[in-house]
């Protein structure tokens, strides 16, 4: 509570009334408790970053495209953003692999260099976490002339 009164040049002078304010629990609240943050979410986060990058065809082994592209057909299976992505993630660092597939004629190591940065900087941006390594394989070039794998036909309409 702030009363105000006047001096006699005219200012007004704030005075604090000597009300105690309680403090509970003690110690700065950000200390209070544990955040802890799911592999899952850090693999979501990584698997986005790693898509906005220029020469990203997808994420995934052909395997897993495969099957990923069956789930987005099932009403309610969506996409799944943390294909080829995986992360270890412990109290205060984390560890990701990610399988790329690059667009044909991109520089493979100049993608691999755009990837690391942008995960990392959007995982510890967004977690307050340690992004110790960022280890990419590139498990297939895409062809300009390359078809989208599409998954066979389902025999049930």
């Amino acid at each position: 509570m702030t009363d105000m009164t006047t001096t006699p040049e005219g200012d007004q002078d704030p005075q604090v009334s000597t009300r105690k304010t309680t403090r509970r629990g003690g110690g700065d609240p950000a200390t209070r408790g544990r955040t802890t943050i799911a592999d899952g979410v850090v693999e979501k986060i990584a698997g986005l970053a790693a898509r906005d990058v220029y020469g990203v065809h997808a994420l995934g082994s052909g395997l897993s495209r495969t099957f990923g592209a069956m789930r987005d057909r099932v009403p309610g299976g969506g996409k799944s953003v943390t294909r080829g992505v995986k992360a270890e993630v412990g109290e205060v660092q984390t560890a990701l692999d990610l399988e790329i597939v690059v667009v044909y004629g991109v520089s493979i190591s100049d993608v691999a260099h755009a990837v690391r940065e942008n995960v990392i900087a959007a995982v510890e941006r967004m977690t307050g976490l340690e992004v110790v390594e960022v280890n990419i394989a590139v498990g297939d070039v895409k062809l300009p002339e390359e078809e989208e794998e599409e998954p066979p036909e389902p025999r049930i309409q």
